[in-house]
């Protein structure tokens, strides 16, 4: 029999995608990447998701106080490599060390537009004939 595939990641996945990002966050924190785009710019990483095989993975950052988030994003994966190596000696336990992609997270940018939405006129008309009623 086979196992139903689920697309939701498993524990260990999502186990592993906390320790890289806590040693992708140590190592920009710390600065050890040489380049003056990632030097000057605070870099958030809210999420990394793993691969299923725990090869690849894929981190979510958010540049802050920075317009072009695509000159950041390119500054990291131009040194994705430095900070896999990097990353090694906090992830040893790991039988293969994974594969790092930068990617830019809209996921705050989402947030603002439901928040707008929900502020908008015409729904503050709808959620205040709610409260008439009762």
């Amino acid at each position: 029999m086979t196992k139903p595939t689920s697309s939701a990641p498993s524990q260990r996945m999502l186990r592993v995608g906390e320790q890289v990002r806590a040693a992708i966050t140590q190592v920009l924190q710390r600065g050890e990447v040489n380049d003056d785009v990632i030097e000057k710019t605070v870099i958030s990483v809210s999420e990394v998701r793993m691969s299923p095989d725990l090869k690849m993975a894929t981190a979510y950052v958010a540049p802050l106080g920075v317009s072009d988030h695509d000159a950041v994003i390119a500054a990291l994966n131009k040194h994705a490599k430095f900070i896999r190596g990097r990353i090694g000696g906090q992830l040893r336990q790991m039988k293969y060390m994974p594969e790092v992609r930068f990617r830019d997270d809209t996921s705050f940018d989402n947030y603002q537009k439901i928040d707008a939405l929900l502020r908008s006129p015409e729904v503050q008309r709808d959620l205040g004939s709610d409260d008439e009623q009762d």
